[in-house]
Parts: C-alpha cells; structure tokens; sequence
C-alpha cells in the first residue's frame, strides 16, 4: 500500500477499498475541512487544513448502518447523527480502517433532496504514520505493574489547555460543559468527604474538565495503536491520567512504577527524571462510563524529589 514514500492506494488497492466499504459496515470519522476559494475539486493537500478539535464543528463518527455505500462510489448518509448536518455543502476529510490500517480521503458533502451525500474520489491514501517529534516540559512513564512485575511502558503527555503546576480555575471547562461538570464536581466532593482521599481536592476541577469533553477516537496509521495518557495534574503528593477508552487497564489499591521527566533547557542535562511508586488512589468516571481519570498517590518518593515537586507545585521553598 505504501511504495517510494507514497501513501496514494494504486488503482488495485482503491477497488478492493471500495467493494469493502460496500460490502461491511465500516464506521467512518468525518472532519471538517477548511478550503481557500481558489482551491478547485482535486483538493490541493496544501490548501486544505483540518479544523482543529478548538473549532465549532468537531469531527463525527459515523456508524457503519448509517452509510449505504453503492457501486458508483456514493455514500449515502442514512439517519446520521443530527451534529452531522452541518457539514451539508462543506468539504470533509473521511477516515476509516481497512485491515487495521488508516485510510483517507477528502470529498464534498452534497445536500439533495434524500439527505446527505458524498462521492469517494479516486484518490484514497494511507494515513501517515507520523513520528512523534514534540518536546514536552513534562512528561511520564507507567513502566511497570509493581504487584506482578510486569512491564508496561505506557506513555503520558500533558492534557491540552490545561496548566500544570498552576491552579486550576473553574474557567478552564467551557461554558457548555459546565451544567455536567458541576454535577460532577459535586458527586467527588461528597465521595471524597466520605473517603477522605482527595487531599486538597484542587485536581477535581481538571477531572471534571476531562470527563466532560467530547472525545472522538482518532483514527490513526495502525488501528488499536495505544495513544498516551494526558496528564491533567501533578503535585508534591499525587499524579492523575486521564485515560483514552482503550486503555481502561488500572486497579484501585495498586501499585505501578511511574518516570516522571521534566525538560531542562540549559545546562549539560537535558531533563530531570524522578522515579516513584504510586498507588492508584481513586478512580474517576463520567456518567456515560466511556471516559476515567486515575488519580495515583505516591507510595514511594524521594525526599530530593519531593522537595522538587512541592517547590514546582506551590512556588515556595520546601521547609
């Protein structure tokens, strides 16, 4: 499927594509894209940019019975969800998977009189499997169940919009997200008087954040590829991961080896790495249950480490 670099599907492989979008139900991500108007239908992949999750419109995911998909390439959009009209009359980037690997293409979403529409053009490609190249200022590690010894190496990187070692402000959740989010709030807060394990209990505001936020599964290069965990906090006491659905994998009362590495800019290192043990001290849900924050409290930390986190979390020296 890949040949030279290319990602482009040859004619042989955008037929058997195609009879397999016709013959299964093949669940589809339909994202917004933004065109210039000079742009004309072969879609210059360099004037077309993917609306980002911060945008009005958000992708969708498309059951695969709601697609009728027929011989000519038209895709016939059948009781979709209603977030999907409107994309009527826009252009749209549509990902799916074919043998676990994913697949692309972009295309109109045309309005007619039996609902909504779209061609598969000739052009199909393979979606990029695009190192990752980014440098964070913090970053960890969950590299080893500690009641088995297993290892497990899973990867976490900070949550978008959300600023660690700061505190977490209520304005942080968006508007529309607040009703759920409060109610939320309210439930751990009542747990946590009753459990007494929320410490402070100023991570809850990033937890509620999490659970409230709209997730579509991204369709990646490889499905089932593990995604990293976001980190939504970290202090002198404790660590919370929101956790992507399928990785659902935590115990409560557990104990995992956890890396913690912060970046250093100047001076012969370039990070700091900090080696704990924490137990998972609560596990958080949403009412939809398709979305957990863990909350791992420190088992086992160094007290160089400790002096470090709690100087980093509260901006005074540790006593």
């Amino acid at each position: 499927m890949e040949q030279n670099g290319y990602t482009e599907l040859s004619g042989i492989e955008r037929e058997l594509v195609l009879q397999y979008l016709i013959d299964g139900n093949v669940p589809v991500t339909l994202t917004p894209v933004e065109k210039n108007e000079t742009e004309n239908q072969d879609y210059d992949k360099t004037k077309s940019i993917i609306k980002s999750l911060t945008s009005q419109i958000f992708p969708v995911a498309i059951r695969g019975e709601h697609l009728k998909v027929q011989k000519n390439g038209e895709i016939l959009l059948e009781n979709p969800p209603q977030s999907v009209n409107s994309f009527a009359n826009q252009n749209v980037k549509v990902e799916f998977y074919f043998n676990r690997v994913g697949l692309y293409f972009k295309t109109f979403v045309k309005q007619t009189s039996n609902g909504l529409s779209l061609i598969i053009p000739e052009k199909i490609q393979r979606i990029a499997d695009v190192p990752e190249e980014k440098k964070y200022d913090i970053s960890a590690i969950i590299y080893m169940d500690c009641n088995t010894s297993q290892e497990l190496n899973i990867k976490a990187i900070p949550e978008n919009e959300i600023q660690l070692f700061t505190r977490p402000a209520w304005k942080c959740i968006p508007l529309e997200n607040q009703k759920k989010a409060k109610k939320l709030l309210e439930n751990f807060v009542s747990q946590a008087k009753t459990e007494k394990n929320a410490g402070t209990g100023i991570q809850l505001i990033a937890i509620c954040k999490y659970l409230t936020e709209k997730k579509v599964e991204k369709v990646q290069s490889l499905q089932n590829r593990m995604e990293p965990l976001s980190i939504l906090f970290i202090d002198h006491e404790r660590i919370v991961f929101g956790v992507p659905e399928n990785q659902k994998k935590f115990f409560y009362s557990k104990e995992y080896g956890i890396k913690i590495s912060f970046s250093i800019n100047k001076g012969p290192i370039s990070a700091r790495e900090i080696f704990v043990t924490g137990i998972v001290n609560k596990i958080y849900q949403n009412e939809e249950n398709d979305s957990i924050c863990v909350d791992f409290r420190y088992s086992n930390l160094q007290e160089e480490d400790l002096r470090f986190l709690y100087e980093k979390a509260t901006s005074t020296l540790f006593d």
